[in-house]
């Protein structure tokens, strides 16, 4: 295991964290059997192949790098590819530092001073309690910056695509994008219920209701969080999908009232915060 990674066990569960590497989860498993998509801890080399890393300080996109704040306009620095938009904030891609460790629960922080790719001063934490019966991770947030900043939440679990995979997710509306994944309308979407071969899914979606429920021939899983919107990805050339719990729209910040659309205004010295659960279970 590489000196940086920290293991959790309970039960048959085993986690794998790399703080250093963006805060990720490396790995989920249940004896043998990867709940997540998983690397083992020492072989992984950057948080983006990871089984799960947190967004902070917002999801997804943001619109060609830039966005206006409090009468002021901010650029954010190009960190995915030859992507036009800035994408899933900064805390994914610095390392993280261990605040304290049990064989079960883990709690690291991230602080991060103003640069180009985000102007304001904060501090985020993560805490990872695992039992037998599966795993919660919560997300603390914290302004250390003079002015109140705008502040998006979440999660990017990755999931492997398995035979018969399949979503069950109690949804009321769906964005549908442009071609460079920024909303652009809200569409009734009657929830999905189907198996994962048969999605083409790259969307952000509204009214989530309930758990969303994971089951492929091998595991059932249950995915729960306090944030209220739902990222789901699911590319019908890669061998995973994404369900991702998410405090806002993607791009929230362009839109005309992007505290309408889940982003939060957190105030100098005030902080919020989110939680997601998933439920393990052999089938």
């Amino acid at each position: 295991m590489s000196p940086a990674a920290l293991e959790l066990r309970s039960g048959a569960l085993r986690l794998a964290l790399r703080p250093d590497l963006g805060g990720c989860i490396a790995g989920l498993w249940l004896d043998e059997l990867p709940v997540m998509r998983s690397t083992e801890a020492a072989l992984l080399a950057s948080s983006r192949p990871s089984a799960c890393y947190p967004l902070v300080p917002y999801s997804n996109r943001l619109g060609y790098r830039r966005f206006r704040w409090l009468g002021a306009d901010h650029t954010t620095a190009p960190n995915f590819d030859d992507n036009p938009h800035s994408v899933h904030g900064v805390a994914w891609q610095r390392p993280w530092q261990v605040l304290s460790s049990t064989p079960d629960v883990a709690e690291i922080a991230y602080r991060h001073q103003p640069d180009e790719h985000w102007p304001f001063a904060f501090e985020a934490r993560q805490r990872f309690v695992l039992t037998p019966a599966g795993l919660t991770v919560s997300l603390g947030f914290d302004n250390l910056a003079e002015h109140a900043q705008p502040v998006g939440l979440g999660w990017h679990p990755y999931f492997p695509k398995r035979q018969r995979s399949r979503l069950h997710i109690e949804l009321a509306e769906r964005w549908e994008s442009d071609a460079t994944g920024l909303p652009t309308r809200k569409v009734p979407q009657p929830g999905i219920d189907a198996d994962v071969a048969h999605l083409a899914f790259d969307n952000c979606f509204e009214g989530w209701r309930g758990a969303a429920r994971l089951r492929d021939e091998k595991l059932s899983l249950r995915l729960t969080s306090s944030l209220p919107y739902l990222v789901v990805f699911t590319p019908a050339t890669r061998d995973y999908y994404c369900v991702e719990p998410v405090s806002h729209v993607s791009n929230a910040i362009h839109m005309t009232d992007p505290l309408a659309h889940g982003l939060r205004s957190v105030e100098p010295g005030a902080g919020t915060e989110a939680w997601m659960k998933l439920e393990v279970a052999a089938v």
